[in-house]
């Protein structure tokens, strides 16, 4: 698996820093992309990443629905959350590089 960045160059919403993308090679998975993870700067400091969701409305309440949701344990997105924001530091010091 690869994490692959999109860098939210507008700043539009405020404290989005990317999007992110999981590229798969190899397995049953080989060859598809998971889209829809965000990265976000935190206003009291530090990172949180976002996973992908549906938005729906319930008697005109917006209401969001994960898809892909841990199936016993809640902290098994915690891993996967870790790898994303590991690898956007990476991203990171790799373009301070190369300017």
């Amino acid at each position: 698996m690869t994490v692959i960045f999109v860098p939210n160059d507008k700043g539009n919403p405020p404290g989005k820093l990317a999007d992110a993308e999981l590229h798969f090679a190899g397995g049953p998975l080989d060859g598809l992309k998971l889209v829809g993870f965000g990265v976000w700067e935190r206003k009291q400091g530090g990172r949180n990443v976002t996973f992908p969701a549906r938005q729906y409305s319930v008697n005109g309440e917006r209401r969001s629905y994960c898809l892909l949701r841990p199936i016993l344990d809640a902290s098994s997105q915690d891993g996967l959350r870790d790898i994303i924001l590991e690898a956007y530091t990476i991203h990171e010091a790799a373009l301070a590089e190369a300017v």
